[in-house]
């Protein structure tokens, strides 16, 4: 496959643009029969083979002009002190040297792409890598040998030697300065995109509780990725149910009449339900940070792939589910967050007490189809911690979840009442990163 386009995808993957084997192979076929001639058609021709939605057409459109534009050593004013000058028949000069002082801006261009190829550019992730790359580059197109042809004709002392010694020298410096510009756009087109990469998979593994208020926006961009994609896994497999999944004995069997050629297809059918999740979920002063997210992946889901009534809690037990029925995700998260408006003491964490909250108001809510998740790290500050109710619950209901953002070594610890709470789960887990948090809820809705 043509090396340009594989690059050129790869590029277009990193600024997170999805393209597949099989679109990939479409715009392969597509540049054999435009070629690269006509830089309009080939935009919108491989526009329509590899970008699907209107923001990956943007993103397109951003990637293409930058990838196939190609200005160094277009600015020919710079190198005007150099052009034009010929060395005397006696020197002998090297390729660089000569296509620098003629002004061979086509050379000049080829012979730079082929240096970059040749150091892997477009494998540049840092920016500290800048400075590395354009050695590399210089090295390649000839630098040492330009050095060697400008020693020569300041050796030589005569004055047409030092004038172009002196043009070459200016020719040097423009040459340097191209290389440096190309080295930063390819930068830019390539690392830039790497780094947000990085960034996520930093953010995705950093504990919620260190997280710091500069990264919330880039959280709940990552977020909505997640979710996104945990939607679109678990909407396809409520769609598939429809028709169900190809059951090759039956097929089989009673294609035999037809020595087995299936004129007559059977499939398995297994309803999906789609869960009834009930979440308790402690907001504290030490979860407040791990709540936000957590509510805000969950209540980010499709509708139709997950029904959700939660509860807060901190001295009290209360329901939130009208806040997020009133207002949007984020603006409810944020006004639960400081309580404000809701029928919670925000004092010291009490269990017991929530749990009897919960038995007294609110247990008719359990069935064999709800799951009930508790987010909280258990400590009870030395309270009743009521383990008979949670056993109650997990008797009424399909399963209990508890994530908690300690780590299990410290259940138990101290004022931890985890210890007396996890024979009566069916599921504990620590959950304090984003990466554990995906994973959490993608088991749940399987």
């Amino acid at each position: 496959m043509d090396d340009v386009l594989t690059t050129f995808v790869n590029v277009l993957r990193d600024h997170g643009v999805r393209i597949s084997t099989s679109e990939t192979i479409d715009a392969a076929e597509t540049i054999a029969l435009l070629g690269y001639d006509d830089r309009e058609t080939l935009r919108d021709a491989l526009a329509a083979a590899l970008a699907k939605s209107l923001p990956e057409k943007q993103l397109f459109h951003e990637c293409f002009d930058r990838f196939f534009s190609f200005t160094a050593f277009s600015r020919k004013e710079t190198s005007r002190e150099a052009a034009g000058r010929r060395p005397d028949g006696n020197v002998a000069l090297s390729p660089l040297s000569l296509m620098l002082l003629s002004g061979d801006q086509a050379g000049l261009m080829a012979s730079l792409a082929a240096a970059g190829e040749m150091s892997n550019l477009n494998g540049i992730a840092l920016f500290t890598q800048k400075s590395m790359f354009q050695r590399r580059i210089l090295e390649a197109m000839g630098l040492e040998a330009l050095d060697g042809d400008l020693a020569q004709l300041q050796a030589e002392g005569s004055d047409s030697s030092g004038r172009l010694a002196a043009a070459l020298a200016g020719a040097r410096e423009y040459c340097a300065e191209e290389v440096r510009r190309f080295v930063d756009s390819q930068h830019d087109l390539h690392a830039k995109a790497r780094m947000e990469a990085l960034m996520e998979r930093r953010l995705l593994h950093l504990k919620l509780s260190d997280m710091e208020a500069r990264d919330f926006n880039r959280m709940d961009t990552i977020i909505r990725k997640m979710v996104k994609r945990i939607n679109d896994v678990h909407s396809r497999r409520k769609k598939r149910w429809k028709r169900g999944f190809l059951d090759l004995k039956k097929t089989l069997r009673k294609n035999i009449t037809f020595d087995e050629v299936p004129f007559h297809l059977r499939w398995k059918r297994r309803k999906i339900e789609r869960p009834d999740v009930i979440v308790l979920c402690d907001i504290s002063r030490s979860m407040q940070k791990v709540v936000r997210f957590f509510l805000l992946f969950l209540y980010s889901l499709n509708r139709t792939v997950v029904r959700i009534r939660s509860f807060a809690f901190c001295s009290n037990l209360a329901e939130v589910s009208p806040l997020f029925d009133r207002y949007g995700v984020e603006e409810a998260v944020a006004r639960l967050q400081t309580g404000h408006d809701l029928d919670i003491w925000m004092g010291r964490t009490d269990y017991g007490q929530v749990f009897r909250d919960f038995a007294a108001n609110y247990l008719h809510l359990l069935s064999d189809r709800t799951t009930v998740i508790i987010l909280g790290d258990g400590r009870n500050n030395f309270g009743g911690p009521e383990a008979g109710i949670l056993k109650t619950m997990g008797e009424r209901s399909k399963r209990i979840v508890w994530l908690n953002p300690e780590l299990p070594t410290f259940w138990g610890t101290g004022d931890s009442a985890m210890k007396q709470y996890l024979p009566f789960c069916s599921l504990a887990r620590e959950c304090n990163t984003l990466f554990q948090l995906e994973r959490a809820i993608d088991s749940l809705l399987k």
